[in-house]
């Protein structure tokens, strides 16, 4: 079964957000690198979505429904509805990230 992939705007602000640091701090052409893999892996949902895990910090309080893949050290969140797959957020993995992800998640 292909599944449809919906990227909210809050996912899309964290890639651009991303891709700004990376070209302002190292270079377009990696900044171009990181935004077509985060890309590609986030429609790769469209085929087995469910082969993500819960991510650690969301199973902790409780949100068993997300789940997360990586283009490390990104990590991307995303929630299966039906046929429909809801990529949430794209985050930094290297960040401490239970309060900016209860503060998404809880609100």
């Amino acid at each position: 079964m292909k599944y449809k992939v919906l990227i909210a705007e809050q996912a899309e602000n964290d890639i651009i957000n991303i891709y700004n640091y990376i070209a302002q701090h190292d270079s377009i052409e990696n900044a171009d690198y990181v935004f077509a893999n985060i890309e590609k892996n986030c429609l790769s949902l469209h085929l087995l979505p469910n082969r993500g895990h819960l991510p650690p910090e969301l199973k902790y309080i409780g949100m068993l429904e997300y789940r997360e893949i990586h283009f490390k050290p990104y990590r991307i969140i995303y929630r299966i509805i039906d046929s429909t797959v809801y990529v949430h957020s794209v985050l930094d993995g290297r960040q401490n990230l239970q309060i900016q992800l209860e503060h998404r998640f809880l609100r």
